[in-house]
């Protein structure tokens, strides 16, 4: 019983605009599973960090991006840097490019992850390789909210290769699907530029939810090995 409440001792020492909009996030209602995949909101999401490993390395940028109903909304967007104690390496600040003055002039945390729960409500989340992303999300959230953040996410990694199997076998990172199909990326590995380019891709998948056996946004989700994987760690 404790180790369920500890997460709202916690919360009581958010600043009050943090605090409020965790209050909102718990109350919001889940998305609809039975809803058309291409149908509704998906928020694509992708993050930055301080390195590679997603149980010690730190997040620094957060990117997310709305597709509604088949579309991408550029106005629902949201991104965010942590403010961080320290700079990350300069070999880390040379793949993201977020420098040392900016992370270290970044958003407040509570503010910054708060604020991020505001923008993604209780939509189902996408990303390419979302296990990492979701480490690192739920990592920081724990660690600055207090709340456990256990979403549904929808892989693309996983689904890509069920909709195009003749690329199964020679394609796997991101960036060998975006070639694939001609989608530009105008900045690499910053967050909100990564978001978009992933979002193209889920433009392409969600077409194919039918054909895939996944017609809705629920079976969708659950084609996704990572999604699996998250529901048992």
């Amino acid at each position: 019983m404790l180790g369920s409440l500890w997460p709202f001792r916690r919360a009581r020492d958010l600043p009050e605009e943090a605090a409020a909009r965790v209050r909102r996030w718990r109350a919001l209602a889940e998305h609809e599973r039975g809803r058309p995949a291409p149908a509704g909101r998906w928020v694509v999401v992708d993050v930055e960090s301080s390195g590679l490993d997603a149980v010690n390395d730190r997040l620094i940028a957060v990117g997310a991006l709305a597709v509604v109903d088949g579309a991408i909304d550029l106005a629902d967007s949201f991104e965010v840097i942590l403010r961080q104690p320290a700079p990350s390496a300069d070999d880390n600040i040379e793949v993201h490019g977020i420098g040392g003055e900016e992370q270290a002039g970044g958003e407040d945390p509570r503010l910054a992850l708060a604020a991020f729960l505001d923008f993604v409500g209780k939509d189902p989340l996408v990303a390419f390789h979302a296990p990492f992303d979701s480490t690192m999300l739920r990592r920081a959230i724990d660690r600055h909210l207090g709340l456990a953040f256990q979403r549904p996410w929808l892989d693309l990694a996983d689904v890509a290769p069920l909709a195009w199997p003749k690329y199964a076998s020679r394609l796997s990172g991101l960036d060998d699907w975006l070639e694939a199909f001609s989608i530009p990326v105008a900045f690499r590995h910053r967050a909100i530029a990564d978001c978009l380019a992933t979002a193209q891709l889920l433009l392409m998948v969600l077409p194919h939810a039918s054909s895939i056996g996944a017609p809705t946004a629920g079976e969708l989700v659950a084609l996704s090995d990572s999604s699996r994987w998250l529901s048992r760690a």
